[in-house]
């Protein structure tokens, strides 16, 4: 797989057929159960090809019931223990309990408008789903506590990383030096160009010369480049997380559309690529 660096954070593994990718740092708490789909290794067909999980952009259901089982069998998991989120771009952020088991795969969600979980219970597992958008794992190995958030432009500079923080400091008690996170596979910087608009809102939300430089590089036809991997690692180190505790990835999306979904190369012809974590 294409990487655009020199990091290793992430390693590719695969199981089954299945390819599928792993943070070592978040193994190494010995805390939980994780990974991040590629495309490789599921029944889908087409655009969906083949290790599709939405069940709203028009693959037929048992394939993404089949690959969700896949899944399940890798984690040591079932369908029932899958608790999905209900991404549209916003900071919501849901406090998963027992009883969600299932939701969003055989049973109805009962919540709408989450683009992040938390939870402390054991037995479940948090999905998250992207195709550009960046996934955000939170692991607090002294609480026994997790969280996983989806965050695009919108999500990002509104600070989604930090808000999830913040959840899991409130419901859990937990510590932010405490937490090992991880910024997961999506769109780099060479391949995202946004326009002025988008850009004065990551001004302001980056406002240090630093940190402003890293994230945004206007290009000569007035748009810019977006860096959604150091806006996110600038999050969570203001956050509080020590910045050891975070694993960066350097796998993109785009770059690497064959094996991973990317949602502008594809030109919204796609699947989903899921992000999964769970206590054990």
């Amino acid at each position: 797989m294409v990487r655009t660096g020199k990091d290793r954070s992430l390693e590719e593994k695969e199981k089954n057929g299945v390819t599928y990718l792993s943070f070592p740092s978040l193994e190494k708490t010995e805390t939980v159960r994780h990974l991040f789909s590629t495309r490789t290794g599921g029944v889908s067909e087409g655009i969906f090809s083949t290790m599709n999980f939405s069940f709203t952009r028009g693959d037929k259901e048992e394939h993404v019931l089949e690959n969700y089982r896949r899944i399940a069998e890798i984690l040591g998991c079932s369908l029932e223990d899958f608790v999905c989120a209900d991404q549209t771009h916003t900071t919501n952020i849901r406090v998963v309990k027992k009883e969600d088991g299932g939701k969003g795969v055989v049973k109805k969600k009962d919540y709408a408008d989450v683009d992040g979980l938390v939870t402390n219970e054991k037995g479940i597992v948090l999905v998250t789903f992207f195709a550009d958008c960046v996934p955000l794992f939170f692991v607090d190995p002294v609480k026994k506590a997790i969280g996983l958030s989806h965050s695009g432009w919108r999500g990002t500079v509104n600070r989604m990383g930090e808000k999830t923080i913040l959840k899991m400091e409130e419901v859990f008690g937990c510590r932010r030096e405490d937490l090992i996170t991880a910024i997961g596979p999506s769109i780099c910087m060479s391949c995202y160009e946004i326009g002025e608009e988008v850009a004065e809102e990551f001004k302001k939300a980056f406002p240090k010369e630093e940190e402003q430089k890293s994230v945004l590089k206007q290009k000569e036809n007035g748009k810019y480049l977006l860096d959604l991997w150091m806006a996110n690692y600038y999050i969570m180190v203001d956050a509080g997380v020590k910045p050891e505790n975070i694993a960066v990835t350097d796998i993109c999306t785009s770059c690497n559309s064959q094996d991973l979904f990317s949602h502008r190369k594809s030109m919204g012809k796609r699947g989903n690529l899921g992000a999964f974590l769970g206590l054990l």
